[in-house]
Order: C-alpha cells, then sequence, then structure tokens
C-alpha cells in the first residue's frame, strides 16, 4: 500500500512544489508506522484493486467527521484516498472503486459521501462530478510541506 500511495502521489503532484517538501509529505503521510496505525484502526475501511494479480489502486473511507465539521449535520463517509496506478488509469479502476464505496455507502444508511480534491486536478474533478458529486463551497488548506495547496470539499447526497 505504501508504494501505491507514494507513487501515485507523486505522479499526481509532482512539479506543484519543491522536491525537497515531496519528498518530506511522502515519508510523513506514507511511512510504515502511520500506514499501519491507520489500517489497524477498524474504523478505517480499505479495498485493493487488482488487474491480473498487479496491484492496481485502493481505497480508504470511513466516518470520519474531523476535517469538515459541517459534514456532522448528516449521517457522512469521507473518501479519503481512491488511488490508482498511472498505468492502470482508464481501465475501468478507479471506476470500480467509485461504484464499491458509493454502493458501500448506500447499503449502509449514510446521507452523504465527501471527498476533498486539489483545486488545480481537474481531471479528478471531472472524475468526481461525473458520479454526481458537487463542489460544497469549502475550501480547506493541504500544503505539502512548505508549499500552500488549496483542496475543496466536494460531496454528493444519496
Amino acid at each position: 500500500m505504501a508504494t501505491i500511495a507514494r507513487e501515485v502521489f507523486y505522479d499526481t503532484f509532482t512539479g506543484t512544489c519543491t522536491e525537497e517538501d515531496m519528498q518530506g509529505f511522502l515519508d510523513a503521510a506514507f511511512n510504515e508506522e502511520k500506514l499501519t496505525s491507520e489500517i489497524s484502526d477498524p474504523e478505517n475501511k480499505y479495498f485493493f484493486a487488482e488487474i491480473d494479480g498487479q496491484p492496481a489502486g485502493y481505497l480508504q473511507f470511513m466516518e470520519d467527521y474531523s476535517g469538515f465539521p459541517l459534514m456532522k449535520k448528516w449521517k457522512a463517509l469521507e473518501l479519503k484516498r481512491i488511488y490508482v496506478k498511472k498505468e492502470f488509469q482508464g481501465k475501468g479502476v478507479a471506476q470500480a472503486l467509485m461504484d464499491f464505496i458509493l454502493r458501500y455507502a448506500s447499503d449502509t444508511g449514510y446521507e452523504v459521501v465527501w471527498l476533498g480534491v486539489w483545486e488545480h486536478n481537474k481531471k479528478a474533478q471531472r472524475f468526481y462530478e461525473k458520479y454526481g458529486f458537487e463542489n460544497s463551497g469549502h475550501p480547506h488548506d493541504f500544503p505539502i510541506g512548505s508549499t500552500p495547496q488549496t483542496d475543496f470539499w466536494f460531496w454528493k447526497f444519496l
């Protein structure tokens, strides 16, 4: 998982910050101790996708309101990561993962699914919009090291 996470994050955000900031973020966000802690949390849900026995991507989600307290108004599920390796993009992996979380959310009584997406990642925004997600109008800071970045909270009411 750490390998996929580091690779996908790097491929997506390389060139948007200094290499030093990038490496610092990757080391802090995707180190073995942090990921072991996340996986050990029974509230954190992970699902992996494979193509021909090769890891292609993964999905991470949980009921968590800490990043966007407004969501406490509803039973809400946060999509924390939907990561697909570059060589598997365009092969239906992201769609299968998205279909899975939306089905899970609906089947388990959630009212809304929400996520953060970088303001300049138009490709991801279009993908989420295809699934009925909308920009909530609430931005939040997501710095990579000392490089300021802004994400938008997107949401989809079920």
